[in-house]
C-alpha cells in the first residue's frame, strides 16, 4: 500500500487528515511546535491511535512517520 493510500483510507475511517493529526499530537503533548519531541517513541503514537480512533498497526505508523517528518502529505 502506497503512503497516499494509508492517508486516504485513515481520513475515511477518522475523517482526519495530516493537520488535524498534528494538531491532535501537539494536543497530546506528543510534539512541540511541529516536532516529536525526543522523548515519544513510535510505541506511544501506535498505543494512542489504536486506542482512539481503532487504527492497524501500518496505518498507526504512516502517522507516526508523518509525525517523524519521514514522510509527508505529498510523499509515495
Amino acid at each position: 500500500m502506497s503512503f497516499q493510500a494509508y492517508l486516504k483510507t485513515i481520513k475515511e475511517k477518522t475523517a482526519l487528515g495530516p493537520a488535524e493529526f498534528r494538531k491532535k499530537a501537539e494536543e497530546k503533548g506528543f510534539t512541540e511546535n511541529g516536532n516529536l519531541k525526543a522523548t515519544v517513541k513510535a510505541g506511544d503514537i501506535v498505543a494512542w491511535l489504536k486506542e482512539e480512533y481503532q487504527l492497524g498497526h501500518g496505518h498507526a505508523m504512516a502517522i507516526y512517520a508523518l509525525l517523524k517528518g519521514i514522510k509527508d502529505e505529498n510523499s509515495l
